[in-house]
């Protein structure tokens, strides 16, 4: 059952073929090696200190969640994907917590410095309203002056960038995109078409697609203290030279 009663239905993204079908793609040798930087970034960005308490929510094989433990943070991981949190326990060494989640209804309580959501891995629920239950339960995590950075595709960059599809090799795989706009832009389509012999995986997905002033009224309306909207985890503006949009909320 739902929240309110209804019967529960599933989304893609609780599919864990769908996962690990693509891990070679989304996390590839690239992606694993920009993660110091933006480690770094995020310390500069928040000032944040050893030994915080650090709540990495989507977390996926644990990239960002292992580099922090390494630094000297208690770090608490949560995703769906059964699979990745098994590599990233293995990863982290017993150096991190990893826990099956759900970030619409995990409840710790107030514990956190800092929560992360990284990777545009915000904007995939069907009901646009879970996306405003997330955010509160993220602001409940968090002890009060804790942090949320948050980084997804904003409205703006995303019209700005616009791209029908490419083609590209990826770990081991060849694969084809194609991208569409749902309604008034408030989503972006997503298909990947991955190709390996005679193997074929093909999926699709919609990322809801959030303005600056609609993301910082969202937070503001989850119960954040207040919210800035920067153009890159270095704290850039949220400009026509952004690279993505980053939300730094206070509790």
């Amino acid at each position: 059952m739902t929240r309110d009663g209804a019967v529960a239905t599933s989304e893609w993204f609780e599919d864990e073929e769908f996962w690990t079908a693509y891990a070679p793609i989304m996390f590839d040798e690239p992606r694993w090696a920009e993660v110091p930087s933006a480690i770094d970034a995020i310390e500069r960005l928040v000032g944040l200190e050893p030994g915080s308490a650090v709540l990495d929510s989507c977390c996926g094989p644990g990239r960002h969640s292992i580099e922090l433990a390494s630094r000297g943070y208690r770090v608490t991981g949560i995703d769906i994907t059964e699979a990745y949190l098994e590599a990233a326990r293995e990863s982290a060494g017993g150096d991190a917590r990893f826990i099956r989640a759900d970030v619409r209804e995990y409840s710790p309580g107030a514990s956190f410095d800092l929560a992360l959501n990284l990777y545009t891995s915000f904007g995939y629920f069907a009901d646009p309203a879970d996306d405003l239950v997330a955010l509160r339960r993220l602001r409940a995590c968090l002890r009060p002056g804790g942090a949320l950075v948050l980084e997804t595709t904003g409205k703006e960059t995303a019209a700005r960038d616009f791209t029908a599809g490419e083609s590209f090799e990826r770990g081991g795989w060849g694969v084809r995109t194609e991208y569409s706009v749902v309604g008034a832009w408030e989503g972006l389509r997503n298909r990947w078409i991955l190709e390996r012999g005679d193997e074929i995986v093909d999926r699709e997905f919609v990322l809801r697609l959030y303005s600056g002033t609609e993301m910082r009224a969202a937070l503001l309306a989850a119960g954040f203290r207040s919210a800035r909207i920067l153009g890159s985890l270095d704290g850039g503006p949220y400009d026509q030279s952004a690279t993505g949009l980053v939300a730094l909320a206070i509790a």
